[in-house]
């Protein structure tokens, strides 16, 4: 149910992406072409319309990249709120509540696009994001309090995934659905809008916020979670830690580490479709299956690599931190090459598409690195983390296909190219500060029993026993009393 959250949520996010190259009923012809190269012609010899058939709205390149950014606007502002709520009342209500006023906006976005045209439909993108902001604090909230240490990283992996599933079943099935509805782009939003009101329905009766709470699991469950969670994991409401968060150096590293990787992430996502549509002009069918391959890769990726990061700190092959400093850098290292790589393989299309998707493949290795990496640091204040890097992220949100926008005004490869340059150098400078201040370890000030006095550690609860300098999270649990 994790999983079909995140998924929902990213489906009603992103199903515009494809839907706007059918909105827009003209996309004007360059007019300050330098050479034939900059151009690739339609594939198998077909004419390619520049008029998508059945749109009437005349947005321009620049117009578009402000209504595929204006979701982030509002997304920005409820992600600390919404951490907020998860750490002090729960993540059921929170993270439910935000995916179905997400769900109900975007079944009205047919209705509000014809009403009020594109001034419309940034308004409704930034209430979309209001609602859709408390989803990632919310959920991970809810894996703090249902996952023990030792399964961490598969069972994080297995709801975020759903950005995945999200992406390239709202990429692959808006194509399909556009493609053989009469009904035309609008089928999307009430398709993708219906389906998150079914989720919440479901979600209400099935899902709770802590496993004592919930009527359904057996007392066995709840007493294995109990003893496997107490150590790190409080239900008592305390002040959070606000001064010693903001200056945990290990957290400016994952917040830096994970706008870089957002920003090449929202590049593939939000502006693929105009890249396969535009640039390379594939059909609208064509354009769905092809845009989400390389997400499909970026699913698996991510979940072998997850399961062989667990498996590797459960063998004691590696330490927590380095797993994830080792993992981040392949995220970043890998798509940054291969993006460039396809911005020079020009009108190859089969080249191009198989670069993408080793690309966005290796990119899955961010689930078990920065994706997972606040529930490292802070069980405890996990929602709250979670909430203070998807604002700092958001913004990376806003920038990309603001600067597609900007950048590719006639949509051209040697303009693209000029993309994927910024997108290779955000990334390796982002997951170069990640690699030197990163931590894997639970933080001090998750514990809201310890305070520093000086640089020395003083419990305010009774010690268990002496503590010592210990790197290994058993040795921290026998040191550390909750």
């Amino acid at each position: 149910m994790g999983c079909l959250a995140v998924s929902n949520a990213f489906s009603m996010r992103i199903c515009l992406n494809l839907a706007i190259t059918r909105m827009v009923s003209v996309v004007k012809t360059p007019s300050n072409h330098t050479s034939l190269d900059d151009t690739c012609p339609a594939p198998e010899g077909k004419v390619h319309s520049f008029s998508n058939g059945d749109g009437s709205y005349d947005w321009d390149e620049y117009t578009q990249g402000i209504i595929l950014s204006s979701f982030f606007w509002g997304y920005i502002i409820t992600q600390i709120p919404g951490g907020i709520l998860a750490d002090k009342f729960g993540g059921k209500y929170t993270l439910g509540i935000g995916i179905l006023s997400t769900a109900i906006f975007t079944m009205l976005t047919p209705v509000v696009v014809e009403a009020f045209d594109a001034t419309g439909l940034i308004v409704l993108r930034v209430l979309m994001g209001l609602g859709e902001g408390t989803t990632f604090p919310a959920a991970n909230s809810l894996v703090a309090q249902w996952a023990p240490p030792e399964e961490r990283s598969k069972i994080s992996t297995v709801v975020m995934s759903g950005m995945q599933v999200g992406t390239v079943l709202g990429t692959s099935l808006s194509g399909v659905l556009i493609h053989n509805s009469s009904m035309g782009w609008p089928v999307v939003f009430y398709f993708f809008g219906a389906f998150g009101v079914l989720w919440f329905l479901v979600w209400v009766v099935l899902c709770y916020s802590y496993p004592d709470t919930h009527p359904f699991i057996s007392d066995r469950e709840k007493k294995f979670l109990r003893e496997r969670m107490s150590q790190h994991t409080h239900k008592e409401t305390a002040p959070t830690p606000w001064r010693r968060i903001l200056t945990s150096a290990p957290l400016w590293a994952l917040m830096i580490g994970k706008v870089g990787e957002n920003f090449g992430f929202q590049t593939m996502v939000t502006d693929l479709p105009k890249y396969m549509s535009s640039v390379l002009k594939f059909s609208i069918q064509t354009n769905g299956f092809l845009s989400a391959l390389p997400l499909v890769a970026m699913w698996v990726g991510g979940i072998v690599s997850s399961w062989l990061a667990d498996w590797m700190i459960k063998e004691d092959k590696i330490s927590r931190t380095n797993l994830r400093k080792v993992c981040a850098t392949i995220a970043a290292v890998g798509p940054a090459a291969f993006l460039v790589g396809a911005s020079y393989a020009g009108c190859d299309r089969t080249l191009v598409v198989t670069l993408f998707t080793l690309g966005m493949g290796l990119m899955g290795f961010i689930y078990p690195s920065t994706m997972v990496n606040g529930l490292d640091l802070s069980p405890n204040y996990s929602g709250s983390l979670t909430a203070m890097t998807t604002t700092i992220v958001a913004i990376a949100g806003i920038a990309a296909p603001y600067a597609v926008g900007v950048l590719t005004p006639n949509q051209t490869l040697s303009e693209w190219r000029i993309v994927f340059w910024i997108t290779f150098a955000i990334y390796l400078i982002s997951v170069l500060i990640y690699d030197f201040w990163a931590d894997g370890e639970v933080q001090d000030w998750n514990d809201p029993g310890l305070k520093l006095k000086g640089d020395k550690k003083e419990n305010t609860e009774k010690p268990k026993q002496d503590s010592g300098t210990q790197h290994s999270e058993q040795n921290v649990r026998k040191v550390h009393p909750v």
